[in-house]
């Protein structure tokens, strides 16, 4: 699932059916969504539905988790979070898939340096195609504290 306008349309529209609500506070330009969402003042991240996802999306993101684009869009999104957390992360991740999204959430991660943070009041979403179809998940939160 590589990153495009496409890609980022999927991610705001899937917001707004999961949640009500808009992804970014200014209306999107036409023609220019992934680049507006990936320079969004917000966490924004998302992985498709392969057998060990694989993370994109934005800045925000990168400088967070300390990783370049090609580093963050090879990254597995399991890898975001440490050994001993990543049981639990799949059980929210399950939950998420069977609810279609999950808003307040708080958990610990870890950046490619190894510092570790908590994410705090983070939404996670599924990513539906107007189908329907699933096609993958994706988060967003505007709070982060270093442990």
């Amino acid at each position: 699932m590589g990153a495009s306008n496409k890609h980022a349309s999927l991610i705001m529209d899937s917001f707004r059916r999961a949640t009500g609500q808009s992804l970014l506070d200014e209306p999107v330009f036409a023609g220019a969504p992934f680049k507006q969402l990936f320079h969004a003042p917000f966490v924004v991240l998302s992985h498709g539905t392969e057998g060990d996802p694989i993370l994109n999306f934005g800045k925000a993101a990168l400088e967070l988790w300390e990783m370049s684009w090609e580093a963050f869009t090879r990254t597995p999104s399991r890898l975001t979070a440490e050994p001993l957390e990543r049981e639990e992360r799949s059980n929210f991740l399950k939950a998420v898939s069977d609810k279609g999204f999950i808003d307040d959430y708080t958990g610990i991660r870890i950046s490619s340096s190894g510092r570790r943070f908590h994410i705090m009041k983070a939404t996670v979403w599924n990513l539906t195609d107007e189908t329907g179809t699933i096609r993958g998940q994706a988060a967003t939160f505007r709070e982060h504290r270093y442990i």
